[in-house]
């Protein structure tokens, strides 16, 4: 990482802001919001996999102490749309997906019936009065057998279990295996995850009758992207809706969506005249929050004896579920455009097959698509190594591209802007005490122990990204506001779900416009007062929201600049922003600060000619490219024979993410990440 000696707030490892009303539970999540009259969903989840629905009964649960309503998809189907599916693929085969079941369940968990009660006790008792006659039907749960002539189909009307296809290929892929001195073959298994953020899903929906307005309070990572989705589903207009997203208790990925929850509550909430509450359970949220990864890849490698990686040839099956959330299609074509990692490649191929089977749908999970890649890529060089009995450190090394090559073209069409592959890894070994600790793992194995050292070294696809990739456009927006006090208003369309993005913009605007940090408010996860933005996903929010903040502030300065000029009674050209301060260039003593400036640019009883009143500005800020972090992890464990007990030894990381606002935040996501990946390994 670029370490920068913090003369003022940028770069200084601070605590978040942010933190202490988080800490003593002051702070205001969802399910913190009460509202008069606030009725109460439960959704009545499927058992079964695969089920025709012949009946359901509801009068008992109608008839239940404190319910309001009790609600089917005959009831509501047609009055709240289908959930999107934003990333479809040219051939993609995307079924209705309705916000609850019509006449058959496709996955454990799928939303069969709503319950609205006075209280969140008798809408979850209701539902044990309701009776629903299922008939089971065959179900596939495994994406190979999906694939086979004789396996039941999910979704019947489209005659195959296949949702789409995707590939990506470039260079002479015959010829690199036809000259290869070996080719290695090697089956990997993604295994399915649940996101398991510490807060579940919920949102709390009012109807505004007389002014025909939806607020929707939803823990999301994409409010903005919601309001634009939710009108397709509600039919309420964009610019009638209000979509607020409080303190997010984590995401991961899995609140990158628009779910059928947030739609069916808005309409119930237009439906019966109150507000409508609904708070996913725990047991909800590990079945019908979208999973992660599940994909089965067979790979090959050709190399050279020396272990120079020539081309590489994948075929993978994405188990996606039963629907496509949000962006489902797009996640495994994220693996393929990360496929050959940090390693230069003379040709490559890989196929995607997107397969429809009875589960949840799969989606963004923990970044979505490319620590697959790495599994795989990093997976097969310890095979090239072990196969030609080679240094797995040298093979890495040896297919690095020269920190002199960048910027460097990939054969998926990626252009990584700058990378030392070499220097990250060397730096790792170093710190890690390479030698020594192989010695260590040789010695423990000589004495029957079971000890192994891990070595990873990654790229990452982050700052997503340029529009032309984006399906939704990926530009953020800003607006900084300097008040009549001399105080700082900074908003940003991206949304925190545990970044610290309140510490590091504050951070950022105090040392642009120099001011104390204490004199700086973040606002963000209103549309109704951040009015734009594509939000928190693919590690971009300070990269571009810092940057169009950055943009803001750029504004502010030079309009600020020629009231400076005006009231200082000099020319514009001569006036110099320092420190907080406009002075005439050589007289730092004659000088006007915010707090002076800022009640001249509102009251306005003298300002330029054709001068604007007021200090704000707003800026969109298209990035021309994605960024490309990389590192080196080095892990010793330990495993005992008898009891399976898992024992790090050591751990090392290595990471350059360019230049850090705040280290200590840098170093919490970085530890963060450690702690998740080493949940999916166990």
């Amino acid at each position: 990482m670029s370490a920068v000696k913090a003369k003022g707030y940028f770069g200084k490892p601070m605590k978040r802001i942010e933190d202490p009303r988080l800490i003593k539970g002051i702070a205001t999540y969802v399910d913190d919001i009460t509202l008069p009259g606030m009725l109460h969903a439960a959704v009545l989840r499927s058992p079964y996999a695969h089920a025709r629905i012949n009946n359901i009964k509801a009068d008992a649960a109608k008839a239940s102490p404190g319910v309001v309503g009790v609600f089917t998809g005959a009831d509501v189907n047609d009055k709240c749309g289908l959930v999107p599916c934003a990333s479809p693929m040219p051939d993609s085969k995307i079924p209705k997906h309705t916000v609850l079941a019509s006449d058959r369940v496709y996955f454990v968990g799928h939303p069969v019936a709503v319950v609205v009660a006075v209280d969140r006790y008798a809408a979850r008792d209701a539902l044990d009065f309701i009776e629903v006659d299922y008939d089971p039907l065959p179900v596939v749960s495994d994406a190979e057998k999906a694939l086979q002539k004789d396996s039941p189909l999910t979704h019947p009307e489209f005659g195959t279990n296949v949702a789409f296809t995707w590939s990506v290929a470039n260079g002479g892929l015959n010829a690199a295996f036809k000259r290869a001195h070996r080719v290695i073959k090697q089956r990997m298994v993604h295994q399915r995850l649940t996101p398991m953020a510490i807060e579940p899903r919920g949102c709390v929906a009012a109807w505004h009758a007389g002014e025909g307005t939806l607020t929707l309070y939803t823990s999301t990572q994409i409010p903005h992207l919601v309001r634009t989705l939710l009108p397709g589903m509600i039919g309420v207009p964009e610019n009638k809706i209000r979509i607020v997203a409080p303190e997010v208790g984590g995401a991961f990925g899995s609140k990158l969506n628009l779910y059928a929850e947030e739609a069916l509550c808005s309409h119930l909430a237009q439906r019966l005249g109150a507000p409508v509450k609904w708070i996913e359970s725990r047991r909800e949220n590990a079945a019908a929050t979208i999973h992660g990864r599940d994909q089965i890849g067979d790979y090959e490698v050709a190399v050279k004896k020396d272990g120079t990686l020539l081309a590489i040839r994948s075929k993978t099956l994405a188990d996606i579920g039963a629907y496509c959330q949000l962006n489902t299609p797009a996640i495994p074509t994220l693996t393929g455009l990360m496929l050959t990692g940090c390693y230069k490649c003379k040709a490559m191929r890989m196929d995607v097959v997107g397969v429809y089977t009875h589960k949840m749908a799969t989606d963004a999970y923990r970044g979505a698509g490319r620590p697959e890649a790495t599994y795989v890529i990093e997976r097969l060089m310890d095979i090239i190594a072990d196969e030609l009995k080679l240094d797995p450190v040298k093979v890495r090394l040896k297919n690095f591209p020269k920190p002199t090559e960048f910027p460097f073209d990939t054969l998926t069409g990626l252009t990584y802007d700058s990378g030392n592959y070499q220097g990250a890894l060397k730096k790792a070994q170093q710190i890690s005490n390479w030698n020594k600790l192989t010695r260590q793992r040789d010695e423990a194995r000589k004495s029957g122990k079971l000890f192994g050292i891990g070595l990873s070294t990654y790229v990452e696809i982050c700052a997503l990204g340029p529009s032309k990739m984006m399906s939704a456009g990926g530009w953020e927006w800003g607006c900084v506001r300097i008040e009549m006090s001399g105080k700082v208003t900074v908003i940003t369309g991206a949304t925190p779900h545990g970044q610290g993005q309140e510490t590091s913009f504050a951070q950022i605007a105090a040392d642009q416009l120099g001011v104390p940090i204490e004199d700086i408010v973040v606002m963000r996860g209103d549309t109704a007062v951040a009015h734009y933005g594509r939000d928190t996903y693919g590690s971009r929010a300070t990269v571009i929201g810092g940057t169009a903040i950055v943009m803001c502030i750029d504004k502010i300065i030079a309009k600020a600049r020629k009231l400076a000029a005006h009231l200082l009674d000099t020319k514009e050209k001569s006036v110099e922003f320092r420190g907080g301060k406009f002075f005439v260039k050589g007289k730092p003593k004659k000088a006007l600060t915010w707090k002076q400036l800022a009640p001249e640019a509102y009251v306005a009883k003298n300002i330029p000619k054709n001068w604007e009143p007021g200090l704000e500005a707003s800026s969109f800020f298209e990035p021309p490219n994605c960024t490309y972090p990389f590192g080196t992890h080095i892990v010793a464990v330990e495993v005992d024979r008898d009891t399976g007990e898992v024992r790090i030894v050591k751990y090392v990381t290595v990471n350059d993410c360019g230049y850090q606002v705040n280290p200590l935040l840098v170093e919490g996501q970085v530890q963060g990440g450690i702690a998740h990946s080493i949940g999916q390994a166990l």
